[in-house]
């Protein structure tokens, strides 16, 4: 259940189309949509692993959960057809819905990317998304949830004045083949946050004793098994 927001409460709204809603697919908390094969993973049996295996499994990193689990889910509304050809040079796209769902990207924009000579595309998004004054959100590929076809390219957009769809440019990292991409699979991972005058400042310099007593102390605490980044550090926020 989401907790219950006040009326003054911040927010992020999704806004579509009447004729869309209800047809697309829609964004979700992040936390609601947890990968199939996060949720499998079974308890290790300890009596067959070896001495250097602790037998917790990743369902117990609260770092790998939170960033699994933070922001909103953003998904593809509609199934794409990518074919991925000439060793990832060449990529064409299908789709049965009435609205444009990949376009492309022009490669003379990203001259010199890493990810080339495979192209720049474009999926298309049909939500606007929209932030309270002061906040923007940032973009990212989903955290952890690699689908091993395409990657979004993150990015920042500030949603409290730029109202209009925001589309997601991505590459094609699959292999070559034929890969049908389903509705409702995740886009971008969005995170909101609120912009601030205020810089960060930063201090690069060598710690002090009492600083190195603390970290020693945190991470012993953390390996002794006791789940003290559950108990402790998470739970100050």
């Amino acid at each position: 259940m989401l907790p219950r927001l006040s009326k003054r409460s911040p927010r992020i709204r999704f806004l579509c189309q009447p004729s869309d809603l209800g047809v697309i697919a829609e964004p979700r908390p992040a936390k609601t949509v947890l990968p199939e094969w996060y949720r499998k993973i079974a308890p290790i049996d300890l009596e067959h692993v070896g001495a250097c295996n602790s037998g917790i499994t990743i369902k117990r990193c609260m770092p790998f959960l939170d960033a699994l689990s933070t922001g909103w889910i953003l998904p593809l509304a509609a199934v794409v057809r990518l074919e991925i050809r000439d060793e990832g040079k060449t990529v064409d796209s299908g789709w049965e819905f009435d609205r444009t769902m990949v376009s492309n990207h022009s490669p003379q924009q990203i001259t010199g990317h890493p990810s080339t000579p495979r192209p720049p595309l474009k999926f298309h998004n049909y939500w606007a998304i929209r932030t309270p004054p002061g906040w923007s959100c940032l973009f990212v590929p989903p955290l952890n949830r690699p689908n091993g076809v395409f990657e979004a390219v993150a990015g920042i957009v500030d949603t409290d004045t730029y109202s209009a769809h925001i589309h997601f440019p991505f590459f094609p990292i699959g292999p070559v083949g034929v890969h049908v991409i389903e509705k409702g699979t995740p886009l971008v991972q969005v995170f909101p946050f609120r912009r601030s005058d205020a810089a960060i400042g930063s201090e690069v310099r060598a710690e002090t004793e009492e600083e190195a007593g603390e970290r020693e102390r945190v991470y012993r605490n953390t390996i002794a098994g006791t789940g003290w980044y559950r108990k402790f550090a998470r739970a100050k926020r």
